[in-house]
């Protein structure tokens, strides 16, 4: 399989370098960090890949909660994409629908949290950050760095994520 390189794309500030991620914290509207058309990018792959294999679920970690505004983000479009799948498939015409299932979509980065540490996920082999380092150390100051932060926080869990120094 080819890469997929989305910065072919560019459009982000998380695909073209010359834009600048941003370090002081989320404002209203859709930040430059929002890819374009990344979900649906993704989604598409996988939907491919689970009608070769005879799944019937596709598992998303979008969240609507405490996130940055993402469009594709929001119950509203995974329906749509979870429709389309039923539309444009061989296998839903044949009468194996596909579900696409967001389990986290609802939830707050609390809950995020908390599940993972009940489901006996470490979060600090998790990376969020916009723009880690090159060992994997989180950046600390990019939006997703402060929504994850506050997360742990609002969950009244130690922070165990990797930050650079």
């Amino acid at each position: 399989m080819q890469k997929l390189d989305l910065a072919q794309i560019g459009g982000s500030a998380l695909t073209d370098r010359n834009i600048a991620v941003p370090t002081g914290g989320v404002q209203p509207g859709i930040p430059v960090t929002y890819v374009p058309a990344r979900n649906t990018i993704l989604l598409s792959l996988a939907l491919g890949w689970a009608e070769v294999l005879g799944a019937q679920h596709i598992f998303v970690g979008a969240n609507a909660v405490d996130y940055s505004g993402y469009p594709d983000c929001r119950p509203e479009f995974l329906a749509a994409f979870q429709a389309l799948a039923n539309l444009a498939t061989k296998a839903a015409v044949e009468g194996r629908r596909i579900e696409v299932r967001a389990p986290l979509v609802d939830l707050s980065k609390a809950a995020i949290v908390k599940l993972a540490l009940e489901l006996g996920v470490d979060p600090a082999m998790t990376v969020s950050c916009y723009q880690p380092d090159a060992a994997g150390r989180a950046c600390g100051a990019c939006d997703a760095c402060h929504i994850r932060k506050a997360g742990f926080a609002a969950a009244g869990v130690s922070d165990s994520t990797r930050y650079g120094g």
